[in-house]
């Protein structure tokens, strides 16, 4: 008997309905609303990231959702004290998203060399098939930046910059980042296939 094939069916984005299943109190569900997986706590240094991420005529993308990785304070991945996961949506007014947390250390490759400190972004959005992979890296780093295996693997060096967040200053007890993920166009941030 032959086997029957069924037609591939088209891909579907992550969007728009994709809050009420991950933050249902932002998506306006009364059920969860304690929970704040924006804010990562551990011991080491309070930082926030703040940001948009922009469409390709420069519009904040208002449904947006990131999840943020990261290693601990000592740049490890497996700390008991620290979990170094979060999940932020955009604001549907503005599209600024927002993470408070702990700032990283330095994590090492997979020859041993060490990786500047950074937290990995995940971005989901209608309009996205598949998440898109980004990272943060902090601008008081740049020494270390030289040396990171992923920022050397961007041939074009220019765009490197794209995944270097601004120093906004001291405020609120912890040091301010913020980063803009322009999705396509003039200063598309670059997206990795890790």
């Amino acid at each position: 008997m032959p086997v029957e094939r069924l037609k591939e069916t088209p891909s579907q984005t992550g969007g728009p309905y994709v809050h009420i299943g991950t933050l249902p109190a932002f998506a306006g569900l009364d059920i969860r609303t304690q929970e704040k997986p924006h804010i990562l706590t551990g011991p080491g240094e309070r930082i926030r990231i703040t940001g948009l991420v922009l469409d390709g005529s420069g519009h904040p993308v208002k449904d947006a959702l990131l999840e943020l990785w990261q290693a601990d304070a000592n740049g490890r991945h497996d700390a008991p004290d620290f979990f170094g996961w979060g999940r932020a949506a955009a604001s549907s007014e503005t599209g600024e998203w927002v993470f408070e947390t702990i700032r990283p250390g330095a994590v090492p490759w997979r020859d041993g060399t060490l990786q500047a400190p950074h937290v990995s972004l995940l971005i989901f959005a209608r309009g996205i098939n598949i998440h898109l992979h980004t990272r943060l890296y902090f601008p008081e780093d740049a020494a270390l930046h030289a040396e990171d295996a992923v920022l050397r693997g961007i041939e074009q060096a220019g765009r490197r910059a794209t995944l270097v967040a601004e120093d906004g200053g001291r405020a609120e007890g912890m040091r301010h980042y913020r980063l803009t993920i322009r999705l396509q166009g003039e200063g598309e941030t670059v997206f990795l296939d890790m």
